[in-house]
């Protein structure tokens, strides 16, 4: 796993992966299903909170990589929404997807499969899920998160490499990534945007319930049947 993010992220270190590692409930592995050969991981952090008097679950991405000769594969997108459907099992409290985001392509899965998320370029976040989204993250973060910017700060960034950090100037035209641009100029040195979406059915895109129904084959009936 860390030979992955190495190849990917510039000076990257061990003793911080394997402390982001060491806080994780959950590794998601993506393999080659001929050789078996790791292609790409991301690991998890499903926890419970209280909010506002209310019990919600949290899923908080840590780190998350895929190789290049599989970032056309949708197995991650897919197997990701399957395992976190299994991870929260019957419990009624409403599911929250919590990420930081330093790099585009990321971000871009959020419009990809959600059909609201926040931050985003074409609304503000209603004050209660800006509200969950600072709690969140102040939790986590303390006085590296800045509510005003919705930007952490890390303190030992991983920073992707040069080529897969930059923005093609051509990908400026999509509003989505445009805005992610604007909202965390500092991306570029390993600055991350919090993020918040709701895991439901209902707030899934047609290619958000595309990569549903197909995860929910990948890993079954969540009563454990095939």
């Amino acid at each position: 796993m860390f030979s992955l993010l190495a190849g990917q992220f510039d000076a990257a270190r061990r003793d911080v992966f394997e402390a982001d590692l060491a806080e994780k409930n959950w590794v998601l592995l993506l393999e080659d299903p001929d050789t078996g050969s790791l292609k790409g991981f991301t690991t998890l952090h499903h926890y419970r909170a209280r909010h506002a008097g209310k019990q919600v679950q949290v899923v908080y991405s840590g780190d998350t990589v895929v190789d290049s000769s599989a970032m056309g594969s949708p197995s991650l997108s897919r197997d990701w929404i399957g395992a976190v459907n299994r991870v929260r099992d019957d419990d009624p409290a409403p599911l929250y997807w919590f990420l930081i985001v330093s790099g585009y392509r990321t971000y871009r899965f959020l419009p990809l499969f959600w059909r609201e998320f926040h931050p985003r370029f074409d609304a503000p976040a209603p004050a209660g899920t800006r509200a969950l989204l600072d709690a969140l993250a102040t939790e986590r973060f303390g006085d590296r998160y800045d509510a005003a910017t919705g930007i952490v700060r890390v303190g030992s960034p991983q920073v992707l490499r040069a080529d897969l950090r930059r923005i093609p100037p051509a990908r400026l035209s999509d509003p989505h990534v445009a805005f992610f641009a604007r909202a965390n100029p500092g991306y570029g040195r390993g600055d991350e945007l919090a993020c918040l979406t709701e895991i439901s059915r209902e707030n899934l895109t047609p290619a958000g319930r595309r990569m549903w129904d197909a995860g929910e084959r990948a890993f079954g009936a969540r009563d454990g049947s095939p």
